[in-house]
């Protein structure tokens, strides 16, 4: 994989001269012969299904919330090796209720199995971030994900907000109010576990103030998605999600017990084992690439700095029998916020790797003009900076 490669015109997009997008509806389609083209990945991609399975140990939070010192240590360097290795960490006796991660799966299962007409209903609009999208065959023209997702935005700053009830009674009826709180109360959940993550890494990471990261993100305004990956009896030519790396700063997820999620670490593709009692956790591309974006010479520096390069690559395959689903927490900065290494750190006087930037210019980047994939950030540190020389 040329993580340098840059992409020009970006890779299956649609265009205005296009059909009709496809509908993705997984009862229509497992009745055809054969699977449609726009379903089809390429086998060097398909050929990255892995046979083996990751054997890192858990991160257990139990000390560090807790205010256990050493355990608090040990948690923050089991999160610094698996960073350096791959950018990925299951986390357990992470604080969250199991009532409220079952609840967020019945849920999920609910809105699922509701008729298509009523999930189309409230699809995403071009360029948007809420709503359901099936295969996302509003925005790419081939190699389609066998999934389909409904995102639905949270915002970190206002406590009192139920924005999320008042955005799930909005486009699916008063009935639904229930599910909307269920929701709600699960983005509050997530919104405290990624805090004490960002407190792990910081201290990870010695140089930066332990609660730099809490504070940069305290008003972030994130995604809660939920995933559905039907059965496919020809799971052998298509994935659920293909290569990528996520080009938000830190993920959640959590897994049902079907599986599915493979990472590359060791030069291999390797799959994570879902635990009912564990989230999976990886950095992404605006923390990893970005808030770490510093040419250093220092060793303790360059060693973190060069392996947070190239790892958090992942994806999702499918499986021939068994309906897959999991819940993803995507945390963004806000809007706004420009988007820089620490001050602790741009005070060595390093060269910088990357230009300031808001999440808003990402994305734009990656709703509207690339599709995410082992390059995404590089391509887009390309394409601001082209913007920038064609304003007046």
């Amino acid at each position: 994989m040329d993580s340098t490669l840059i992409l020009n015109p970006p890779l299956n997009l649609k265009t205005d001269t296009e059909n009709t997008p496809l509908i993705f509806d997984p009862a229509l389609l497992e009745k055809q012969e054969n699977l449609p083209t726009q379903f089809k990945w390429p086998n060097e991609e398909l050929a990255c299904k892995s046979q083996q399975e990751l054997v890192d140990p858990p991160v257990d939070l139990k000390g560090f919330f807790n205010g256990d010192e050493q355990a608090t240590i040990l948690a923050a360097e089991q999160i610094r090796t698996a960073c350096l290795k791959h950018g990925f960490f299951q986390i357990i006796n992470h604080g969250v209720d199991d009532s409220v991660i079952r609840a967020a799966h019945e849920n999920m299962d609910v809105f699922f199995k509701l008729p298509l007409s009523k999930k189309v209903a409230i699809k995403r609009k071009p360029g948007g971030l809420c709503g359901y999208s099936g295969a996302h065959a509003d925005r790419f023209s081939s190699k389609l994900p066998w999934k389909e997702t409904l995102s639905i935005s949270y915002r970190h700053a206002d406590e009192s907000a139920v924005d999320v009830v008042e955005y799930i009674k909005c486009v699916l009826g008063e009935e639904f109010e229930e599910a909307g709180y269920v929701y709600q109360k699960y983005c509050e959940a997530m919104k405290n576990l990624s805090q004490a993550i960002f407190e792990l890494l910081a201290i990870s990471l010695a140089g930066v103030d332990r609660y730099h990261y809490c504070k940069f993100f305290e008003d972030s305004v994130s995604m809660m998605r939920m995933n559905n990956y039907p059965p496919c009896k020809e799971d052998g030519l298509t994935l659920g999600t293909g290569p990528h790396t996520d080009p938000n700063s830190l993920t959640i997820l959590h897994q049902d017990q079907v599986g599915g999620l493979e990472i590359f670490s060791d030069d291999k593709w390797q799959a994570i084992r879902p635990r009912h009692d564990a989230f999976v956790v990886n950095i992404a591309d605006t923390f990893m690439q970005v808030l770490f974006g510093l040419e250093t010479g220092d060793p303790t520096y360059s060693e973190y700095f060069g392996h947070f390069m190239t790892i958090d690559v992942n994806m999702a395959v499918v499986n021939k029998e068994s309906v897959r689903r999991s819940l993803v927490f995507f945390v963004n900065p806000k809007e706004d916020k420009v988007v820089r290494p620490p001050q602790d750190l741009m005070r060595r006087q390093e060269p910088r790797l990357y230009p300031d930037f808001t999440w808003s210019d990402l994305q734009e980047f990656t709703q509207n003009q690339y599709r995410a994939d082992t390059a995404t950030i590089q391509n887009f540190v390309h394409w601001l900076s082209s913007q920038k020389k064609t304003q007046p």
